[in-house]
C-alpha cells in the first residue's frame, strides 16, 4: 500500500490564503480570475478560444498568432459617471493562450457576437489523426 501525503506539503500556504482572505474581506468579493474569461476547446479538426468581452468594439481588440501563442489584448472604456458599485472592469487587458499545436495561420477565423469573442485555429494536416489502411497479402 502506497499513501501519498503530495497533497498535504502546500497545507501550510492553503491555511495562511485563507486566514489572509479572512482579514481582508474586500479581497473575498474581487474577481480572481484573467480577463477577459476564457473558454478552450480542442477537436480533431481545431483548437476554438472563446472570450467573454461585452461592451468592447471590434475597433478596441487586437489579435496576434505567434509561433507557439495567441495573444487577445484591448481595452474596454470606462463609462462615465459616479460608481455606487463597480464589478465590470474597466481599462486595458490582454490574455496569453499557448497553442501547443501547428495553427494553418492563413485559415485563423475570429469572430465577434452579442458580446462573444470566438477564434478557431485549425490545426496543420501534420498533426491531423491519420487513418492508416491495413493490406491483407
Amino acid at each position: 500500500m502506497v499513501i501519498d501525503f503530495g497533497t498535504f506539503y502546500d497545507l501550510p500556504t492553503y491555511m495562511e490564503k485563507f486566514f489572509e482572505d479572512m482579514w481582508h474581506p474586500s479581497v473575498i468579493s474581487q474577481r480572481r480570475l484573467g480577463y477577459p474569461p476564457l473558454n478552450i476547446s480542442d477537436t480533431e479538426e481545431a483548437v476554438v478560444v472563446r472570450a467573454e468581452i461585452p461592451g468592447v468594439a471590434m475597433e478596441d481588440l487586437d489579435l496576434t498568432l505567434s509561433e507557439k501563442s495567441l495573444t487577445i489584448s484591448g481595452e474596454r472604456k470606462a463609462a462615465e459617471g459616479r460608481y455606487f458599485r463597480q464589478e465590470r472592469p474597466a481599462g486595458a487587458f490582454q490574455r496569453i493562450v499557448t497553442v501547443n499545436v501547428p495553427v494553418e495561420r492563413e485559415a485563423v477565423k475570429a469572430t465577434l457576437k452579442s458580446g462573444i469573442l470566438e477564434i478557431v485555429l485549425p490545426k496543420s494536416e501534420s498533426v491531423k489523426p491519420k487513418k492508416i489502411d491495413i493490406k491483407v497479402s
